[in-house]
């Protein structure tokens, strides 16, 4: 298991790999590492002969008054937490190898539409924070196949996104989320929750559940199943940026055979998100 930090030698790595014809899978991270992460790591193991860990805070997807000063640097947590499941290389940059030009100097990656609703509403400039660093890390790396959590569901999106338009020639796979027996999705962000509210959180998961058997039993009042779940939610003490029954594939008005349901809350110090993907049959009916 390499350890990596230089772009340059990174490169020349991936690319005797290629030429030996192996395929490769690149697994981007921000550290901190979970069960979620490693399950990635796991899951790029089965899709690619060779599997590369990114291990970097990227500065850019943090809006003014976020954690970046504060969020968890664990790298030798990381790095052992790896050595369980030994992906071939960890590529571990410092700001200014990502960054030559420094943060204000570099060439940004914007996906309209996308990046300006839900989370980017309340959080501007960060999926182009996103776009950006995963942008680099593809051409970085030059992977066959990438793989990203569905708990972020609208990031997931901006990434196929930017990839589709980009013509960049990469795989995109959502990996499912991986929860605590609660419900609760795993989140480096979720150190930051008391035990109470540890407890109180995984209420935003049973929230969304029942939005999503609701409308598998046929219920089409959408905006009352978002507006009681909100009521309920709020009742629990989350404070709900949003909460909003949507098209899978593009965060429209709900029209389409493939649903999701998707919320971000605040609880406490913690900000969660979380959704549930609901398919509809072509006749309107939702498999069982």
């Amino acid at each position: 298991m390499q350890q990596i930090t230089k772009v340059k030698a990174l490169r020349s790595c991936v690319r005797d790999w290629h030429q030996q014809g192996q395929s490769v899978a690149l697994v981007p991270t921000m550290g901190n590492l979970h069960v979620g992460h490693l399950q990635l790591v796991k899951q790029a193991k089965k899709l690619a002969n060779k599997v590369v860990v990114s291990i970097f805070v990227n500065p850019t997807q943090f809006v003014a008054g976020e954690d970046f000063d504060t969020y968890p640097r664990t790298i030798k947590d990381d790095v052992a937490h790896l050595g369980d499941i030994e992906p071939d290389l960890i590529f571990i940059p410092e700001i200014d190898e990502v960054y030559p030009a420094g943060l204000e100097g570099e060439t940004q990656v914007i996906v309209p539409e996308l990046d300006s609703i839900f989370c980017g509403a309340f959080r501007p400039g960060h999926f182009t924070g996103v776009a950006t660093v995963v942008s680099k890390l593809l051409n970085m790396v030059q992977p066959d196949i990438a793989l990203f959590g569905n708990k972020d569901y609208q990031q997931l999106l901006v990434i196929k996104r930017l990839v589709k338009d980009l013509c960049i020639p990469v795989e995109i796979v959502g990996v499912e989320t991986v929860r605590e027996e609660s419900g609760l999705a795993l989140s480096s962000r979720n150190r930051y929750l008391n035990q109470q509210e540890k407890m109180v959180a995984a209420e935003l998961h049973q929230a969304l559940s029942g939005i999503a058997e609701a409308v598998k039993a046929g219920v089409d009042d959408y905006q009352q199943l978002e507006a009681n779940a909100v009521k309920h939610l709020e009742k629990k003490g989350f404070k709900i940026e949003y909460l909003s029954i949507r098209n899978a594939s593009n965060l429209g008005e709900p029209t389409e055979e493939e649903l999701v349901v998707l919320a971000a809350a605040w609880l406490g110090k913690a900000r969660l998100i979380d959704n549930i993907q609901i398919k509809r049959c072509r006749e309107g009916n939702f498999p069982p």
